[in-house]
């Protein structure tokens, strides 16, 4: 238990997808207190902010990566990247809560993209795919990269996470709308792309991202 002029928090073990948030005035001022202090390198100020709001981020993550174990790494991946990253965070009108939600969710993107969900490095297995296949899957990678970051996410997300243009909306903070616009672009970049590379695209589980 950590007693301090920002107050007493109790320790916790593992995590929680449900937790309120206190969103009190003098919760608020005792985060800002911790926040200020763990600019400065004060542990105890970071495990305050880390026993405060790890469940609700753990509960944000899981949303993303629809699995408890890989939201638990993904969430302890959030508090140790904080522990840098705090100093860049600016009370301007931004709650620290609504900052530390967009990084877990970047975080959290950057960990499907990594381990199992880009259409690149890992999409054909090298032991047990032929030359053509990998000629395939470092055409794919070469014209994805050629799209505009957003365009680039949207049909990540659509095709090979399998998400639907109102999760993405949600995930992005954007409008449906525009998601269905930046799908739409994209989709129609990458095919004239794939065509001038003369290949065909598919995703791990054979489905083609341009065909779908």
């Amino acid at each position: 238990m950590i007693s301090h002029a920002w107050g007493e928090a109790p320790a916790t073990i593992g995590f929680r997808s449900k937790v309120a948030l206190d969103e009190s005035p003098e919760t608020l001022r005792k985060v800002r207190l911790a926040v200020a202090r763990a600019k400065e390198g004060d542990q105890d100020a970071l495990r305050f902010l880390y026993i405060s709001y790890s469940n609700n981020v753990y509960g944000y993550v899981k949303s993303i990566v629809h699995d408890e174990h890989e939201a638990e790494d993904v969430t302890q991946h959030v508090f140790a990247k904080l522990m840098t990253t705090v100093v860049k965070y600016d009370d301007r009108g931004v709650p620290f809560f609504a900052w530390l939600l967009r990084m877990a969710r970047n975080v959290a993107i950057d960990h499907l993209r990594a381990n199992r969900l880009t259409p690149t490095e890992t999409v054909f297995d090298p032991d047990i795919s032929c030359g053509a296949d990998l000629d395939r899957s470092h055409t794919v990678k070469a014209a994805l990269d050629t799209l505009p970051d957003e365009q680039r996410e949207v049909v990540i997300l659509r095709h090979v996470v399998g998400l639907s243009p109102g999760e993405i909306a949600d995930r992005m903070g954007r409008s449906e709308g525009s998601i269905h616009g930046l799908h739409h672009r994209g989709r129609r970049a990458l095919q004239r792309e794939l065509t001038r590379l003369d290949s065909t695209p598919y995703t791990r589980n054979g489905r083609e991202l341009v065909a779908a």
